[in-house]
């Protein structure tokens, strides 16, 4: 993995799953220049992320925001920010709140960025590709054709457009994650991942739950995902962060797409137990507006060189269950 240059890294959601993933990650190349920017409560689950991390500064949301628009001096040592903070339901209702912590948000850090010559790679999403009918290919040509099934999906989209119109993607990063899981999730309640929730269920009954297929060409339990662990997805922002070149928009997932039945026997296979699982209603709320399939086209990635192997999927939910959920972990414990 290549070497940063001396400097400040600004890891905004830095206290989230993948932002403190991130920081870990960037403990693990010997460095610990960071500015973690988020938001949380000292008690909260979110602290306990926090706990084995090493950085230079905390710094909340708002503060950093009015830095930025001030173009603090505070600001001057800062080569990078990997922009990993957003509201990332999928469910979230307020359109207004999105497009100002989504949307403007990431613009003004964008153009703080492009202004001073430092480093911009910041988070988009799946979410962006709505139901998959039309592809899920992260060449920039045609973005427009997409169609986010949330206001989640269209306000990390619509940055994804500016930057393109803008021509911003020529000097910029942008990262469209799939679905990724892993240690530092369990502040994120109803959002964090099946694994994680599953875990929980078949250590209190035994069994766990998956939704029933609504649609007549996928079974229960096998609409598909592309699942990404969280380690996987640090070695790719780190790898794609330090590489100047690799600018434009990324798919982030492991390139394979997978049932949640596959996922749901994995759990089980990594407690010692025999699957159990039962199969509930969606929600009529969420029915027009789930993802049956997702699969990440990862050849532009591989395309600018990156090489590393990644985890299966059962290896991963191992790592995880056994390593991290079992015993409480977090990362760097």
């Amino acid at each position: 993995m290549p070497e940063s240059t001396d400097g400040t890294t600004v890891v905004t959601g830095g206290a989230g799953l993948i932002g403190s993933a991130v920081i870990w990650g960037i403990n693990n190349q010997n460095r610990e220049n960071v500015w973690l920017v988020d938001q949380y409560e000292e008690d909260s689950l979110k602290s306990r992320n926090l706990e084995h991390l090493r950085f230079r500064r905390f710094v909340g949301v708002d503060e950093f925001r009015q830095l930025v628009r001030d173009d603090s001096e505070e600001l001057s040592g800062v080569k990078e920010i990997l922009h990993l903070g957003a509201c990332s339901s999928t469910t979230e209702t307020d359109e207004e709140y999105l497009h100002d912590n989504n949307f403007l948000y990431t613009r003004e850090l964008c153009e703080w960025c492009l202004g001073k010559g430092a480093r911009f790679v910041y988070a988009s999403s799946a979410a962006t590709y709505g139901d998959g009918s039309l592809g899920m290919d992260d060449r920039e040509e045609d973005l427009e054709k997409f169609q986010p099934l949330n206001l989640y999906g269209w306000s990390k989209h619509k940055f994804d457009l500016l930057a393109r119109d803008e021509g911003w993607l020529r000097q910029i990063t942008g990262l469209k994650y799939f679905n990724v899981y892993g240690p530092n999730e369990e502040h994120k309640g109803d959002m964090r991942s099946v694994v994680s929730k599953a875990y929980g269920q078949i250590a209190g009954t035994g069994r766990m739950t998956l939704f029933k297929s609504h649609r007549p060409d996928y079974r229960d339990g096998e609409q598909k995902r592309d699942f990404l662990y969280v380690k996987d997805a640090v070695r790719m922002t780190l790898w794609l962060a330090g590489n100047t070149d690799a600018t434009g928009l990324f798919n982030l997932g492991n390139g394979s797409a997978r049932t949640w039945l596959d996922l749901g026997r994995s759990i089980f296979s990594a407690l010692g137990k025999e699957p159990s699982i039962d199969f509930i209603d969606m929600p009529e709320t969420l029915r027009d507006k789930y993802q049956y399939f997702t699969e990440a086209t990862i050849d532009k990635l591989r395309e600018q060189g990156y090489r590393d192997d990644m985890f299966t999927l059962e290896e991963s939910v191992r790592d995880y269950v056994v390593g991290y959920l079992a015993p409480d972990l977090r990362l760097g414990a």
